[in-house]
């Protein structure tokens, strides 16, 4: 492991289910075998607090704006399968990508392995499908009582469709089928930034790097849960 004041990595091509769990509550990603974890950000010129997530499945629920896109998106197909790379997701992926003017990712090889189905755990796409049209994936891994988003893609085209909030919705339904304690749906900053979408769900804790895990109390208004 290379450690620096602020940020810490280290490769591994095998990690087990269990050790999976141990990681992401230690607040560890990866993108393919390079696993990382830090307190702050850049974009820009401007300094961001990095915020670990996870969702307590157990204390989810629906807000009534979260009932609403599962509505609009009525008319998708949603499909779990092993995750893989193909030239379908690369297509999306450069669309994606157009969305960031700083900090721009290159390409999907630089976030999954490839191997993304078993290396370096394992690993599912959920795809949605608009007709036959590809229009939102996210990767999606898997540990021994919680799962973990890698990373998601949606075309900004179709924004107004909230795909973002939908591939969570439906990713917490496929860990509940699972039985896991928790979803991670990545980082977040505690300044206001894109990633605030990721905030606005019940049952949300935040890793405070001091102290540990506690209760997000900021990201939902009592209106949206009546």
């Amino acid at each position: 492991m290379t450690s620096e004041k602020d940020e810490e990595y280290f490769a591994c091509l095998k990690v087990s289910p269990a050790q999976m769990d141990f990681l992401w509550a230690e607040g560890w990603r990866h993108f393919g075998i390079y696993f990382f974890r830090y307190q702050t950000s850049f974009h820009g010129d401007k300094k961001f607090s990095v915020m670990p997530l996870r969702i307590d499945l157990g204390r989810f629920s629906l807000t009534r704006s979260q009932k609403r896109v599962l509505a609009k998106n009525r008319d998708v197909r949603i499909i779990i399968r092993p995750a893989a790379v193909d030239p379908g997701k690369h297509e999306l992926f450069n669309k994606h990508r157009v969305r960031f003017k700083d900090n721009i990712p290159t390409s999907l090889e630089d976030i999954v392995s490839p191997l993304p189905a078993t290396v370096p755990c394992p690993s599912r796409e959920l795809c949605v499908y608009l007709g036959e049209r590809l229009v939102g994936a996210t990767y999606l891994d898997l540990g021994q009582d919680a799962t973990s988003a890698v990373y998601a893609i949606f075309d900004p085209a179709e924004a107004r469709r909230s795909l973002g909030i939908l591939m969570i919705l439906h990713s917490i339904q496929f860990s509940r089928e699972r039985r896991c304690r928790y979803y991670y749906p990545g980082y977040a900053y505690h300044e206001p930034f894109t990633y605030d979408y990721k905030k606005r769900f019940t049952g949300l804790q935040y890793l405070d790097w001091d102290s540990g895990w506690r209760a997000y109390e900021n990201g939902v208004s009592p209106e949206e849960t009546l």
